[in-house]
């Protein structure tokens, strides 16, 4: 698919947003044919430094920032601000997510940007949103976990809450940006009007929960569970995730652990009953499913139409027949860390080897090409090298 192809072809997009959630949404707007300049400081976006560094990347840095050319400069320099300030004017979308006030003070704000550039599209993303007592505190995943409830419905065997090993909030409130920023082009190319979009990750996690926040109003802590025998259960070399709520279900599972009784007892029989008698079933269960390698009670349930999949690490995954079969992640070989897997985005193309997309880019990679585009020549670049105004990749490299 050649460039022209994709929907936004020729959107140029200003993406000063650090971490994941900004960057997230930035990302997706590269993959679909925008031109995405990452503005980040003389010493990198945060987010390069999320868990272990390879080089001046990270496990996140690479996936979020493909795709995308990075300008290094310093806001609190003139020769900076006003780089800033330029690319911003001849952007058509402007995504951030400092906290409230801060692009106000480097006049970097929607009113500002928009007295020369009033049809930009920007997009302000913070913790807990612009206003209210908490917009002002400092958000990470972890905390926005706590604070929406979610760790109140992901909990062990001893009722602990627990956080979700992954930054679901951040990647969530990308996927929820990008959904907002679409639309808000579409709008733009037909009428010609701007928008600033306003949201938050206290916001999108709400919205990403919000079947449990009815839930909850409705039944309160007493929630039911979806479906009773549904859960993770353990075999002898490992563990297997298993829906069996349906009746028909259900006695395929008590047939195959060899439990026919259990069918049809009366305490177990019916769906009502069972959810009654949960503790006392899923307990009879789970020993039975303990004899069985995963394997085993893999194939076994697949025989008899009951729902499951083994619990896969990620290794296990990319070696699936099946994953393999439909081609579901592409292996990139990343110039600064080395082979990595991308999964497909959905309804968009594969990866490949070798397309610009796939690269996510050192600090500054970008910065002389960006500014020649912009109108400086290589005589004042390097003086903004020089000066420390601009972060320079290839002048980083020589001093190396």
């Amino acid at each position: 698919m050649s460039d022209d192809d994709l929907a936004f072809s020729g959107v140029k997009v200003l993406d000063a947003s650090q971490g994941v959630a900004g960057p997230h949404c930035g990302m997706l707007l590269a993959q679909h044919g925008a031109e995405v300049v990452k503005l980040e400081p003389l010493a990198g976006d945060w987010g390069r430094a999320i868990g272990k560094q390879h080089g001046q990347h990270c496990a996140h840095s690479v996936p979020f920032n493909r795709g995308k050319k990075s300008i290094a400069l310093d806001f609190k320099s003139d020769e900076g601000l006003a780089i800033a300030k330029k690319l911003a004017s001849e952007a058509d979308v402007i995504l951030e997510n400092y906290r409230p006030g801060v692009m106000a003070r480097f006049g970097l704000d929607y009113p500002s940007v928009t007295k020369d550039n009033p049809s930009v599209v920007y997009l302000s993303i913070t913790g807990f949103g612009q206003e209210g007592p908490n917009a002002n505190l400092p958000a990470t995943d972890s905390v926005m976990q706590a604070y929406s409830g979610l760790m109140s419905v992901t909990r062990d065997s001893d009722g602990m809450p627990l956080r979700v090993g992954l930054l679901a909030i951040d990647i969530s409130t990308g996927l929820y940006a990008f959904q907002a920023v679409a639309p808000a082009l579409y709008r733009k190319a037909m009428t010609g009007k701007g928008k600033h979009i306003t949201t938050s990750l206290m916001e999108a996690i709400g919205a990403f929960q919000a079947a449990k926040m009815v839930e909850y109003q409705l039944e309160g802590d007493e929630v039911l569970p979806s479906g009773v025998p549904v859960g993770t259960f353990e075999c002898s070399d490992g563990y297997i995730n298993i829906n069996g709520r349906r009746d028909a279900h259900y006695v395929a599972f008590c047939k195959i652990l060899g439990r026919d009784d259990l069918a049809t007892d009366p305490r177990y029989a019916t769906v009502a009953a069972r959810f009654e008698n949960e503790a006392k079933l899923m307990a009879v269960l789970r020993e039975g499913a303990k004899k069985m390698t995963v394997a085993d009670l893999h194939a076994a349930l697949n025989e008899g139409g009951v729902l499951n999949a083994p619990v896969h690490s990620y290794g296990d995954y990319f070696n699936d027949p099946h994953v393999k079969a439909v081609d579901a992640v592409q292996w990139i070989d990343h110039a600064d860390v080395g082979r990595v897997p991308f999964p497909n985005i959905p309804g968009h193309p594969p990866a490949r080897q070798g397309d610009p997309l796939t690269h996510a880019p050192n600090i500054g990679e970008h910065s002389r090409e960006i500014l020649q585009g912009i109108g400086y020549d290589d005589a004042a670049i390097d003086a903004l090298g020089a000066s420390g105004a601009v972060g320079i990749w290839e002048q980083a490299q020589a001093a190396d």
